[in-house]
């Protein structure tokens, strides 16, 4: 039962008309039950405990599958007990955590989630215009948050093999040219060696 045990008849019927508002626009994506003074018509099991959330979303289909909790608060409910006493249990009930609260609580209920550690999956504001009721979604928690998923696996790095420089290819070393024979200059070329002259005759 919530630690808000009366409220003023004003802010009871408001908080009565914003779930049925709810109910009415949710039923088309979920199988809605709400919780409403004395009719508690769905439970929610939590720790040892069990508790009422004003709304209770659940699959359309046969399996009826838990799909989230809605607690709507009036300016009265929006404070530190309240917080502890539901706020944090709805958010420990492992599906989407939805809180409704008057236009001008809204910093407030962000401050009392924070302190009180609730993990919220989604903040609402509500204010009526005449007969309208405007809804307008003022906080969501990232997804990782809502939903807890482990890390992936980092695969190892690769590293690019280092460029190693290649040794120049040594350049094999110009042989030497061979020396050109010196030419004789012109003119001084060798003169065939002379005859050896025969000795004269005796004259007689």
């Amino acid at each position: 039962m919530s630690p808000i045990l009366v409220r003023p008849v004003r802010e009871q019927l408001e908080h009565d008309r914003v779930i049925r508002l709810l109910q009415a626009k949710l039923k088309r994506k979920h199988d809605v039950v709400i919780n409403i003074g004395d009719d508690q018509a769905a439970g929610l099991k939590i720790g040892p405990g069990q508790m009422f959330p004003d709304l209770v979303l659940s699959s359309p289909d046969k399996n009826k599958r838990l799909e989230g909790v809605i607690e709507v608060e009036t300016g009265e409910s929006v404070n530190h007990l309240e917080a502890m006493a539901q706020w944090a249990h709805f958010g420990r009930a492992r599906v989407p955590f939805h809180l409704y609260v008057p236009a001008a609580a809204v910093d407030i209920a962000r401050r009392l989630c924070v302190e009180n550690q609730v993990s919220v999956t989604e903040i609402w504001s509500y204010h009526s215009i005449a007969d309208q009721t405007r809804f307008t979604l003022v906080q969501r928690a990232p997804a990782a948050a809502a939903k807890p998923s482990p890390p992936p696996k980092s695969a190892p790095e690769r590293t690019a093999p280092a460029k190693t420089s290649r040794p120049a290819a040594s350049r094999p070393a110009a042989k030497a040219a061979p020396a050109k024979a010196k030419k004789a200059p012109a003119g001084k070329a060798k003169a065939p060696a002379a005859k050896k002259a025969k000795p004269a005759g005796k004259r007689k």
